[in-house]
């Protein structure tokens, strides 16, 4: 299973980084949450502190591009196997930094990818 680093998790059950972390869980992933707003998702606190995180497959992206600047570097220094870019994320910027630096992306949606079998 795939461990996946969730940016923008929250605590909103309406929001699709909720249902992202919900739907991973159910699939036996495991899940960093990583959110501005202190909480629990599925038996996991929502980390507020950047932290050298270790071992990260997949992070998916739930921060519009206008706040992702901070995170260029961060998520470059953990060299994830890959960034999910959901709808409404989709950043040409920090597409191009990740291809400079080998890191596969792609524009799709985590809980689509779930459902297909596809993650």
């Amino acid at each position: 299973m795939k461990k996946t680093l969730i940016l923008g998790a929250t605590t909103n059950s309406n929001r699709y980084a909720y249902k992202a972390a919900e739907q991973l869980t159910k699939s036996g992933h495991s899940i960093i949450p990583f959110g501005i707003k202190k909480g629990t998702v599925f038996g996991k606190e929502i980390i507020n502190e950047w932290k050298n995180f270790e071992d990260v497959d997949t992070v998916t992206m739930y921060v519009g591009p206008e706040r992702q600047n901070q995170y260029f570097e961060k998520i470059v220094s953990i060299q994830p196997k890959r960034v999910i870019f959901n709808p409404g994320t989709e950043n040409a910027v920090f597409q191009s930094i990740l291809a400079k630096e080998n890191i596969y992306y792609e524009e799709a949606c985590t809980l689509v990818l779930l459902s297909l079998n596809e993650y």
